[in-house]
Order: structure tokens, then C-alpha cells, then sequence
């Protein structure tokens, strides 16, 4: 492939865009009361939930460092172009230290072609739009107009999540205690979808499991027509046979004309905690 595709641990790729082609991936740093872990370089996704399960804690998060996306574009043939897709920069600071790695090496070799595209989504979300890149690359896009193409694709991507459990959430600060200790009695299931600037935003609060998921699924409608043309990108927080229930009946709803499927990874399962679905699609 003559263009390198590049993205980061808020990722999740399913093994079928990997054997593809060569995606290199920049982890990012998982940080536990015994030390600092690279994802999916010193943690990959059983020995992270073995992790969480023997310490009883969730770990912070941090964001690549600028070097580290240097040190990544570095080693990719200077001319070959790069297309790096972040994760969003409205839940981390990765976006911007990508954008900073790529301008400390255009400074020692302003020959090379680098773009960085602010996906505005995470997980699924970025495994769509590389599933994308590699279409229309394989279709014979050039550099520019790929990256052009990829830009607006960004700016049309719904990415829709449903929680089973509110724990992680709790344990993690991001939900009042007291707040979640409610939401628990009343068997409250929270439907999320990232903003327009790519933040997290609750959009429903539903009681109970079955009817989450119904709500879901019947919210797709509400976002994308046409689906027959389009590809639907599901991951899941460690319920592989949960996924693959609801995608099922997702597909006799919306006649997608492919699916991705594919296991959240460390980051997203922190925040989601077991059970987490997360779907994404391209609204036009």
C-alpha cells in the first residue's frame, strides 16, 4: 500500500482491516498503583481485565507523548505519505500531541506528507473510517484527496454507545456516588453518543436491559437512511456473544451491507465497563 495508515490506542481494529493491511497503532499509556503499562504493548485485553480484576482498581489513562508519534512517523519510509487518524480530540490531549509529533519531524524533513485528522470519535468509530482509507486507497485515491475524503467522512460519523453497568463510571469519577447509587436501584441503562465536537453526551436513561437495547437499535434510523450502501462498525466491552445478538438484530432492522465486530480495548473499556456496546455508521 503506498500510503501508511496510522492510529492510536483509542482505537479498536478488527482482525480482518489488520491482516489487511499493516495499520501501525501508537499505544497509549494505562496507569495502575503499581506502574505505568503501554496498551496492547504490555497489556493486551486478558491481561488488562486480569489487571483490573486482581488490583480493584480502574486505571487512569494518559495520552501518547509528542515523541512518541515522532518516533512512529520516523520509521515509515520518508516517501511514503502518512494519514494518522486520532482519537477524538474531545475526551484527550492525543490529537494534539500527534499534531506536534508530526511538526517536530516536518522540521527535520519538511519533504514528507503528514496528516492528522481529528476523528471525533473513539473504539468502532475509527475502525469505520479505516475501513474508509483502505477502500478508497484501494479504489486509487492519492494522498490529498484522501485525506480530503476522510475529513468530511469524520464530520459524518454517528457513534452511539449503550452501558449495561454504571460501575465503571462510578469507580472511575466521572458519575455523582450518590447519583449512581440510584440509577442502580432503578435499574437505569445509560444511551450515550459522542457531540458534534466528539465529547461524550448522555442522550437517554433507560430502566433495564432489554429495552436499552431496543432504544439502541431503534435510534439508528434516526441518524442514517440508506444503510443498504453502508457499513455498520460495532466493538464490545468482554460480551462477545451479547455483540453478536444485537448486531444480528440490528442487521434484520437496517440491511447494512457490512459489518466490523470487534473488542473494545483498555481505554474504552475502562470507561465502559462489561457489557459496553459502542456502534458507529456514516450518517450520509
Amino acid at each position: 500500500m503506498n500510503i501508511q495508515l496510522m492510529t492510536d490506542g483509542g482505537a479498536d481494529i478488527p482482525e480482518r482491516l489488520l491482516t489487511k493491511t499493516n495499520i501501525i497503532q501508537v499505544p497509549l499509556y494505562l496507569h495502575f498503583s503499581d506502574g505505568q503499562y503501554k496498551s496492547g504493548v504490555d497489556l493486551d485485553i486478558p491481561s488488562f481485565y486480569r489487571k483490573m480484576a486482581e488490583t480493584n482498581e480502574l486505571p487512569r489513562s494518559s495520552a501518547p507523548s509528542p515523541h512518541d508519534f515522532y518516533t512512529a512517523y520516523k520509521q515509515i519510509a520518508q516517501d511514503v505519505p502518512i494519514l494518522m487518524l486520532s482519537l477524538t480530540k474531545g475526551l484527550s490531549s492525543t490529537y494534539e500531541n500527534a499534531v506536534a509529533g508530526m511538526k517536530l519531524l516536518l522540521d527535520e524533513e519538511p519533504e514528507r506528507k503528514i496528516a492528522v485528522i481529528n476523528t471525533k470519535t473513539a473504539s468502532c468509530g475509527i475502525a469505520l473510517l479505516l475501513h474508509e482509507a483502505i477502500t478508497k486507497i484501494e479504489a486509487g485515491y492519492s494522498f490529498e484527496p484522501l485525506v480530503e475524503h476522510l475529513e468530511e467522512r469524520a464530520e459524518q460519523t454517528a457513534t452511539l454507545f449503550v452501558l449495561k453497568t454504571l460501575e465503571n463510571l462510578i469507580q472511575g469519577g466521572r458519575l455523582d456516588k450518590v447519583k449512581g447509587k440510584i440509577a442502580k436501584t432503578l435499574n437505569i441503562k445509560l444511551l450515550m453518543r459522542a457531540s458534534e465536537d466528539g465529547a461524550i453526551e448522555v442522550t437517554e436513561k433507560v430502566r433495564g436491559d432489554k429495552k436499552s437495547i431496543r432504544r439502541f437499535i431503534d435510534q439508528i434510523g434516526e441518524y442514517t437512511k440508506n444503510v443498504e450502501d453502508k457499513v455498520i462498525s460495532l466493538s464490545h466491552c468482554n460480551a462477545e456473544g451479547r455483540a453478536k445478538k444485537v448486531l444480528n438484530e440490528i442487521r434484520e432492522a437496517y440491511p447494512f451491507k457490512d459489518a466490523l465486530i470487534m473488542e473494545t480495548g483498555p481505554l474504552i473499556s475502562t470507561y465502559g465497563g462489561e457489557g459496553a456496546l459502542v456502534i458507529s455508521f456514516f450518517k450520509h
